[in-house]
């Protein structure tokens, strides 16, 4: 996706005490800085904010916090939650292979990763958000039990995923290749899947329990 610059975005997002631009600061003290105890879920990649906005709204007992690399986005973002009037959601400007100094262990109680860029490129599969490499990442400071969901148009990139996850030692807790005809209720639209919607692409969809034991033991070696 390429978007086109808009040099007020970041201005408008630096005025506002919901965006951090130094997240690092508030490693550990997440709930402090929420002001309670609620569970904090994460969203990678939010886009414009539709799902995490909703959900926000939906859940006042659950603290949100949303990642994109585009300031160009997050403005949106912002803006939806400044109109709902939101206490529940705060906003951090980064590439997501920089979480890791983020959030101390236990910190995260579930992550979003919703139509992520599949990167169909064999040799770009690391970028990819379910690549081991990144599940590794988020057992370092997700809570164990806690769960990931996984939302994506794509096949290849589906296919994989549930491997990754397998090989992770991530447990399946639920799968659909269609999720408009499955069982499952409950279901966020955002904007992409939106779009997919109306082009006739089936959505996938699976939810994982974050297993971080094997994390935390390779740590005492």
């Amino acid at each position: 996706m390429r978007l086109r610059k808009k040099w007020w975005a970041k201005p408008e997002l630096e005025k506002d005490h919901k965006v951090l631009f130094t997240p690092a600061e508030y490693k550990g003290k997440w709930k402090e800085f929420f002001g309670n105890d609620h569970p904090i879920h994460l969203e990678l990649g939010c886009g414009r904010g539709r799902f995490i906005n909703q959900l926000a709204t939906m859940n006042t007992n659950i603290n949100y916090i949303a990642l994109d690399a585009h300031n160009e986005l997050l403005v949106h973002v912002l803006r939806k939650a400044n109109e709902a009037h939101l206490k529940n959601i705060k906003i951090i400007p980064i590439n997501i292979e920089n979480i890791g100094g983020i959030f101390a262990q236990d910190e995260i109680e579930k992550i979003y990763i919703n139509f992520c860029n599949p990167w169909p490129n064999k040799r770009h599969h690391k970028r990819r958000l379910t690549h081991p490499n990144f599940l590794r990442l988020y057992q370092t400071f997700a809570k164990h039990g806690s769960e990931i969901w996984f939302k994506t148009d794509d096949q290849l990139l589906f296919t994989d995923s549930l491997g990754y996850f397998e090989g992770a030692g991530f447990n399946e807790l639920y799968r659909t290749y269609d999720l408009y005809q499955s069982d499952f209720h409950g279901n966020i639209v955002t904007e992409y899947e939106e779009r997919f919607c109306k082009q006739g692409i089936k959505i996938k969809f699976s939810r994982f329990k974050i297993n971080t034991y094997n994390i935390l033991a390779d740590a005492k070696k």
